[in-house]
């Protein structure tokens, strides 16, 4: 049986069992080629069941002891997020509000059933992955939001993420069986996001170290405006991971029960990669204060050389300026105008004073 909503047309879409019927569901599909909802399905012993299920068969899967569900989306529309959120594992309100619209703050939350929810207990976290562009020189940020339950996980993101296509490649074609159970894909989901902070702060590493040789070599305002520039994004970075720190320590606490106790050693292990990361974007920003200072520095030295250079001529020609301007006043009776070896008197004079002042300051080591 085929249903159609009144007015509007219904697209491809997927089948939902009730009863003995069928609903054809209005959920648009998506281009070809272009997966925005993948699911995954592992056995208890993390070997890969089956792979992009149909959605009607995701509250079964869930039911099934024995297995454990991955669903990742990835840019969903609208309704698949209604759908796969609401009506298949049935969050929180405000989980799911948080979940599709972007945050700027990290966050972990735990969610327990009270009377009428329909949803079992599951921890909801934000987390922010990070990339660096030398090209733009800031850092990107995408948000990657995790639903853990004891059987299952969500993931939702709105592009694709390196931490995400990385950790289903090892869920699904090595030996390392990570799919055994839900915290242990969270913690290699955050493993991943964690990891691949440290190539965006070596880009930030060899940036620094230019800024640090032009600031040395060629200065000029131009230089200043990319230390500024640096500076903010390297705040920026410490903005992100402090408030992830916080989330992360939570897990190493041991504070939520959907994580097993012998997870948490390794969720610890994560926690102090972030740590390492955040005590080297504080190197960072100690950087680039020394490499201001020393900016100011350069820029200090090269305006007292300017400003030694014209002192040092002015002073050489003073010998010029008195003699010309003393001879220059042309009354008529200055008996040196009258002299028959004035004019060569007062060019020796001139010449001999300016070598004079010369030999001194350059005798005096002055330039």
């Amino acid at each position: 049986m085929h249903i159609k909503l009144p007015g509007k047309p219904i697209p491809p879409g997927f089948l939902l069992a009730i009863g003995d019927s069928a609903v054809n569901l209005a959920i648009p599909a998506t281009e070809p080629g272009q997966r925005m909802i993948r699911s995954l399905v592992f056995t208890t012993q993390g070997r890969l069941h089956s792979k992009d299920i149909e959605m009607f068969l995701m509250p079964t899967l869930l039911s099934d002891t024995n297995l454990f569900l991955w669903v990742d989306l990835e840019n969903p529309t609208p309704e698949e997020s209604k759908f796969v959120l609401e009506d298949v594992f049935h969050f929180h309100p405000l989980s799911i509000e948080d979940c599709v619209m972007a945050s700027s703050s990290p966050k972990v939350e735990e969610y327990s059933p009270r009377e009428d929810d329909l949803f079992t207990s599951y921890l909801f976290m934000v987390i922010h992955a990070v990339d660096y562009s030398r090209k733009d020189g800031v850092f990107d940020t995408s948000e990657l939001n995790f639903f853990l339950g004891k059987n299952f996980l969500v993931t939702y993101h709105d592009g694709p993420l390196r931490s995400v296509t990385q950790t289903e490649e090892r869920a699904t074609k090595t030996n390392t069986h990570i799919g055994k159970a839900p915290d242990r894909v969270a913690h290699t989901l955050l493993d991943a996001i964690v990891e691949n902070y440290k190539p965006a702060l070596d880009e930030l590493s060899l940036e620094i170290g230019e800024l640090e040789q032009e600031a040395l070599t060629d200065p000029s305002k131009h230089t200043m405006n990319k230390i500024l520039a640096a500076k903010k994004e390297v705040l920026h970075l410490r903005q992100i991971i402090g408030p992830q720190r916080e989330v992360l320590a939570r897990f190493t606490r041991g504070e939520f029960h959907l994580i097993r106790p012998h997870m948490v050693p390794y969720y610890r292990d994560v926690y102090d990669d972030l740590f390492r990361i955040s005590e080297l974007a504080q190197a960072y920003t100690d950087s680039l204060t020394g490499i201001l200072q020393v900016y100011l520095n350069m820029s200090s030295n090269q305006t007292g050389e300017v400003v030694k250079l014209l002192t040092m001529i002015t002073v050489i020609t003073t010998p010029l300026m008195m003699v010309g301007t003393w001879y220059g006043m042309n009354f008529h009776d200055m008996p040196e105008l009258s002299w028959k070896h004035g004019y060569w008197v007062a060019g020796a004079t001139m010449v001999g004073s300016t070598v004079a002042t010369y030999w001194y300051f350059k005798r005096k080591k002055w330039f």
